[in-house]
């Protein structure tokens, strides 16, 4: 790319970054780390194709005074980790809306298949979920306790069991998305397809409602969560293929780090799905509005935070960090 157009495209980011350094009232350092990661990327980018151009100078100034003032005014480790999902991890993840939405179209087309296979063979769901699995849940239904599964486990046990095996699924969606976000994709189908398969069997038993009620207690955060984890897959994986003005390493590295924050955003989420599944879903008999009432509460957790509030935060951030005029 020429240095040109390279200027071109990402003026107006400098020009705010500038401003936002010159601000009187002291930025903090989390507004300075977002736009410094970026900045400190173009800098790598114009000192590979443009090592003695007026563009590198002014951008190793520019990255140079956002270390001085981060580092001079760094929080507590406790006070950086609360800043980080309360305002640094929602205002970037505005940045991945598209990857997320797109991680929820495969997710509910293959939920879709699941269903459609079960009701065209009776035997896809005891391949999916396994003949043990399926005679249990039939002898469950005989005794007029379906969701006894739930009641197994003891509660602690089954709460760190749960919480600590989603983590690990999160974890690997996150990891596989460096086979160009393929790997993300066959994850997200395997989960999307016993989802599918396994609620058609309930209602094939007439327990339809029975088992969503139950189920989608813990569910409801447990799957937008796998689905959270499916977009960070797909960062890493656009990052690989879709490199814009960077190097294909540098974009690479970039997917990685976003990808990153945003399965550890996903920790404490997990941690509330596996509550829930360990000490709530057991209690089969609660009325129908408090079923109800949880799962409605978590669906709004989710869409706040991972939707609602980064689009929030992003204007609110834009409109009062519009830039100065200043010249490149």
């Amino acid at each position: 790319m020429r240095e040109a157009a390279f200027v071109r495209q990402n003026k107006d980011k400098w020009l705010k970054f500038e401003s936002l350094l010159q601000n009187k009232t002291s930025p903090t350092p989390d507004e300075l780390s977002a736009l410094y990661i970026e900045v400190s990327d173009d800098l790598s980018y114009a000192q590979t194709f443009y090592p003695k151009s007026n563009t590198t100078a002014y951008l190793n100034g520019l990255a140079a005074n956002a270390h001085r003032k981060i580092y001079h005014s760094r929080k507590e480790p406790g006070s950086r980790l609360i800043s980080f999902f309360i305002k640094e991890f929602p205002l970037e993840f505005y940045k991945h809306q598209k990857q997320l939405l797109l991680s929820f179209l495969i997710f509910m087309l293959f939920a879709v298949v699941g269903a459609f296979s079960a009701s065209g063979d009776a035997a896809f769901v005891r391949f999916i979920m396994g003949d043990e699995y399926v005679n249990m849940t039939l002898q469950n239904i005989a005794e007029n306790d379906p969701m006894a599964v739930y009641k197994k486990m003891a509660q602690t046990d089954m709460f760190l069991g749960i919480t600590i095996n989603n983590i690990r699924v999160s974890f690997m969606v996150f990891t596989l998305g460096i086979f160009a976000g393929i790997g993300t994709v066959f994850v997200l189908m395997q989960n999307a397809i016993m989802l599918g398969s396994f609620q058609y069997f309930f209602y094939e038993q007439g327990l339809l409602w029975e088992s969503a009620r139950t189920i989608w207690i813990h569910g409801t955060i447990e799957i937008s969560v796998i689905i959270i984890a499916g977009c960070a897959g797909l960062v890493v994986g656009k990052g690989m293929l879709f490199p814009g003005t960077f190097t294909r390493l540098v974009s690479f590295t970039r997917g990685i780090k976003s990808g990153l924050k945003i399965v550890m955003s996903t920790v404490p989420f997990f941690i509330i799905a596996g509550f829930l599944e360990g000490f709530v879903t057991r209690i089969t008999q609660m009325p129908d509005w408090l079923a109800i009432l949880i799962i409605s509460a978590s669906l709004a957790l989710i869409l706040f935070y991972y939707v609602f509030y980064p689009i929030y935060l992003y204007k609110k951030t834009n409109k009062n960090n519009e830039p100065g005029l200043h010249t490149v």
